[in-house]
């Protein structure tokens, strides 16, 4: 698996003010039967994007042409319910690099964490800010900092810090998976074991 090293990102969003969205709206359970991570992304959100002949839904946001980005902002409690990994994957396929909420369920933060796809907490009221903002201009850009543990909203004062784990923020400022992170430091450990010998 590869992960793109992540620092700054720049981009407008998508709105999807709906709240307790489970890992099965995320991703239906009939769709993961697959064995490698690519084509998820065909299926993000399948039963609210396609009618049951597979059309498309003209009034769900991701079907809507002035909504676009690399930025999902969701409702709080987004990514509940059963802890699939598919979830991660058709939202990192769809192309968004960061999820943006309220509260996030802990197992969908670290399968997030551990695939590239950045999760950032904010504020209730910083959240309804953005939905704000971004329903009436879409092209309202966010940015998220991940050095600086920080996301504004483009061209205002609007801002906040998020919360991250110190070794996933470095795992991802550097596109590392967790094998990824060992090799990088495998003189430290050859060196802790010739001392302990």
């Amino acid at each position: 698996m590869v992960i793109e090293k992540f620092t700054t990102v720049r981009s407008t969003a998508v709105p999807l003010p709906i709240e307790n969205v489970d890992t099965d709206q995320i991703i239906p359970a009939r769709f993961l039967k697959a064995t490698t991570r690519e084509g998820f992304g065909d299926n993000l959100f399948r039963d609210w994007r396609y009618d049951k002949a597979g059309n498309p839904k003209e009034d769900f946001i991701l079907n809507q042409d002035r909504y676009s980005g690399s930025i999902l902002v969701a409702g709080k409690n987004f990514g509940s319910g059963s802890s699939r990994e598919h979830a991660a994957w058709a939202i990192s396929d769809y192309g968004f690099r960061v999820v943006v909420s309220s509260f996030f369920a802990d197992i969908f933060k670290n399968n997030s964490l551990n695939n590239g796809l950045l999760p950032v907490q904010v504020s209730e009221a910083f959240l309804q800010t953005i939905f704000d903002m971004v329903e009436a201009d879409p092209g309202t850009e966010l940015e998220v900092n991940l050095e600086q543990q920080q996301i504004s909203i483009a061209g205002t004062d609007h801002a906040e810090t998020f919360e991250i784990n110190p070794y996933k923020k470095e795992c991802m400022l550097n596109g590392y998976t967790d094998i990824d992170f060992l090799i990088s430091i495998k003189d430290k450990i050859e060196a802790f074991e010739q001392s302990r010998t």
